[in-house]
């Protein structure tokens, strides 16, 4: 089931594939920059996520290692998606951007343990 995928403003937008039984994880994650934001991320395969539109609107945030990429609309600030560092083949999406999904009707959302990712443990 395709789904568009919108900004606040809708400068970007993307489309994303959801498996018909919907997002198979769905999460929180703790790491500085999650928590602030209020991430809700959906997480699907590469093949899976579509940018149709807003490219040139797009900015790339890194932090720490600069290996995930967060994007954001320059224009409304919004969070639309971004690449783990985990695996940055899949993406995570942010699901409160997709218009008829109500993150507030979740129930038992799963946490990340962001910070403390797999990849600073020595």
């Amino acid at each position: 089931m395709i789904k568009k995928l919108k900004c606040h403003c809708g400068n970007v937008e993307a489309e994303v594939n959801i498996p018909e039984n919907g997002i198979e994880k769905i999460m929180r994650c703790n790491c500085s920059i999650c928590k602030k934001k209020g991430y809700v991320i959906g997480v699907l395969a590469e093949n899976d996520f579509k940018l149709t539109k807003g490219e040139d609107s797009l900015k790339l945030y890194q932090f720490y290692t600069n290996t995930a990429k967060h994007y954001f609309c320059t224009n409304c600030g919004i969070h639309t998606h971004n690449r783990p560092r985990i695996n940055p083949k899949i993406y995570g999406i942010n699901v409160a951007c997709i218009d008829d999904i109500d993150v507030f009707k979740f129930k038992d959302v799963l946490v990340n343990d962001g910070r403390n990712h797999p990849l600073d443990k020595k």
